[in-house]
């Protein structure tokens, strides 16, 4: 089957993570994804450790541009300009994740562009947005995390702040460009008119309070940690310790609650008036988690997954290569495979998306610039002509 966007050609200007992350969900989905970067070096996640793959490649930069095209390009210069111009004749979008007072500067936006095509769309991803008093702010994903309000929220009470141990930030802030870029150009080809669409992380972060934010705009309620990761408002839904580690359950219904006690033994516990509703249970949380400590202690986490799975939420609290060597992955397709110069059989996690139920085979990422040559002539420039500009530091 074809790929949903295979019919889009998108221009990226974009640099390590939350932009390369959100125009790889493109390309996942078809969408002919030109990278440009700066002759002299690329894309500055090409130099990031400590798993190389040769010269101005990486493991890391396999994971965010797999099935990408690399054009090198210096827009700042005029000849450079010339080129992008030629390339938006035939282009459906322009996107970049550059500082938010930089797009205006290298001829990114609308206005710029614009005249060689009406229906184009140009997609800003920035730390804080083009506008404002923190326009020319850089923006990192662990920036953010402090910001918004993140760290406060992570860790047990009492303890230093925390970070989440992934870039979430930056990858949401990436879908949510994709997902953006992707609804405008659904109404540029219906309309014929494109437009500006900005994306920032700070706007992403934050709308990622979601109801704590609506709690506390609303009634001052101001979410604090709850000990072992537990959830707000509902107990137990946290970290329970077994025998050999943690598992963690979620009993988000009352049929849940139920069936835990049955299985650990103690139905006497739905009976007891300290935890006979919701509000009893949060209201006595360090009582309770008591109670079922001394239970869940007495086996295994496999154990106790064997007894509750189907019938109360439950997850093993796994480390990152118990994670990645879960047999459950090869079950569901995550892990695929490209070939590449340096690392035959690299593997990389397949895109979650299914497309007529099958997950988008995994595409190397390119080489810095290893597509320059046929997108200039295909844009007509000759041998010589790319020569000249090779010994300018255009391309």
């Amino acid at each position: 089957m074809t790929p949903p966007l295979s019919s889009l050609r998108i221009i990226s200007v974009e640099q390590y993570g939350a932009g390369p992350f959100g125009s790889m969900y493109m390309a996942a989905m078809g969408a002919e994804i030109i990278k440009i970067e700066p002759p002299r070096g690329g894309d500055s996640s090409r130099a990031s450790g400590p798993h190389f793959l040769g010269e101005n490649d990486s493991q890391f930069f396999q994971t965010f541009n797999q099935g990408k095209r690399s054009l090198t390009l210096d827009l700042k210069q005029e000849a450079g300009q010339e080129i992008l111009h030629a390339l938006v004749a035939s282009a459906d979008a322009v996107m970049n994740n550059l500082r938010g007072d930089q797009p205006a500067r290298l001829g990114l936006t609308y206005d710029a562009l614009s005249g060689i095509r009406r229906d184009l769309v140009c997609l800003h991803l920035s730390g804080y947005g083009r506008t404002g008093s923190r326009a020319a702010r850089p923006a990192y994903d662990y920036l953010l995390q402090a910001e918004a309000g993140f760290l406060a929220l992570t860790g047990e009470p009492g303890g230093p702040p925390q970070r989440m141990g992934l870039s979430m930030v930056d990858y949401v802030s990436g879908i949510t460009a994709a997902f953006a870029l992707t609804a405008a150009l659904l109404g540029a080809r219906e309309s014929g008119q494109g437009q500006d669409v900005d994306v920032s992380l700070f706007d992403v972060a934050l709308h990622q309070l979601s109801y704590p934010a609506t709690w506390y705009l609303n009634a001052g309620d101001a979410v604090q940690r709850k000990p072992r990761s537990g959830h707000p408002s509902v107990v137990p839904c946290e970290l329970l310790p077994t025998r050999d580690g943690h598992i963690f359950v979620m009993c988000v219904l009352p049929k849940f609650w139920v069936a835990l006690c049955t299985i650990f033994g103690r139905p006497d516990l739905t009976q007891d008036a300290r935890f006979a509703t919701p509000s009893d249970r949060r209201a006595n949380r360090d009582a309770l988690m008591a109670q079922l400590d001394e239970v869940s202690v007495t086996r295994t986490s496999a154990d106790w997954m064997a007894v509750l799975t189907g019938k109360v939420p439950a997850a093993p609290v796994l480390d990152l290569a118990q994670a990645l060597d879960n047999p459950y992955l090869e079950e569901v397709g995550a892990v695929g495979s490209v070939d590449h110069a340096h690392a035959p059989g690299l593997k990389l996690l397949r895109n979650p998306i299914r497309l007529a139920g099958a997950r988008p085979d995994p595409a190397p990422a390119p080489a810095l610039g290893g597509d320059t040559d046929a997108i200039l002539d295909a844009l007509g420039y000759d041998a010589d002509r790319r020569a000249v500009l090779r010994a300018n530091g255009t391309i």
